[in-house]
């Protein structure tokens, strides 16, 4: 009899707290009323609801509290091309933070590989190094192929008005091939230390503004190709013939 009645004791409990929970929820759904919607369509017709009014999809629409004021406006949906113009909008903004980003990142790395002016003329010079010694070997063998001309230029005297020997003939086309092509070389490895020192002045021009306080970030696109140019290969040496 005592477990029935405690057993009792504790239903009745376990329904008072039901009620109780009910009761509340209640109170809480009588504390918040549904929203009232009201609006202007394009004809002019004032409408009201407890829901987003269809006829004002593209307008306005004013949601009120229960004492008449204005509790937000829900802007109009969107049109097609709006939508679009606004993902467009919101896909160059992200493409802009994402620039903007990599430029402070790059710029405090540029700021650390490079504490001062000496350690970038460093840089500068290692680029430079392997470019200047192309430029040398290539005139170097320039002197060589106009020595080697010179014994063929005599013979070829020679033959003045009459058609050279055959082997003379491919000795003198393969001297003047090659020295063209020497030529040539060189005046890209000019072309390259023109186009490394361009590379390196735009660094150094940012780096003064970086140690001067300047923000990371704050410079614009970053020059990131001279970093690039240090380590880049010379270009290679024309074969010998």
């Amino acid at each position: 009899m005592r477990e029935r009645a405690v057993m009792s004791m504790w239903a009745q409990y376990a329904a008072s707290l039901c009620a109780i929970g009910m009761l509340a929820l209640a109170g809480i759904a009588q504390a918040a009323p549904n929203p009232i919607y009201t609006c202007v369509d394009a004809n002019g017709r004032k409408h009201t609801s407890d829901r987003l009014i269809p006829e004002c999809a593209l307008r306005d629409q004013r949601v009120l509290n229960p004492d008449g004021s204005v509790r937000r406006v829900v802007p109009p949906a969107l049109t097609a091309e709006e939508r679009a113009a606004q993902e467009t909008r919101e896909r160059e903004a992200a493409a802009e933070q994402a620039a903007h980003q990599d430029a402070v990142r790059r710029d405090r790395s540029l700021a650390i590989r490079f504490p001062n002016e000496a350690a970038h003329n460093k840089a500068r010079n290692a680029a430079l190094d392997d470019v200047r010694k192309s430029v040398q070997l290539s005139e170097k063998r320039l002197a060589e192929l106009a020595a080697e001309r010179k014994p063929l230029q005599d013979e070829a005297e020679f033959y003045k008005g009459r058609t050279l020997p055959a082997k003379l003939k491919q000795s003198m086309d393969a001297n003047d091939a090659s020295t063209e092509a020497q030529r040539s070389l060189i005046q890209n490895q000019e072309s390259e230390i023109v186009r490394i020192n361009g590379l390196f002045d735009a660094e150094l021009t940012r780096l003064r503004r970086l140690w001067s306080g300047a923000p990371p970030g704050s410079l614009g696109a970053p020059v990131i190709a001279a970093a690039a140019a240090a380590s880049a290969p010379a270009p290679r040496k024309a074969a010998s013939k």
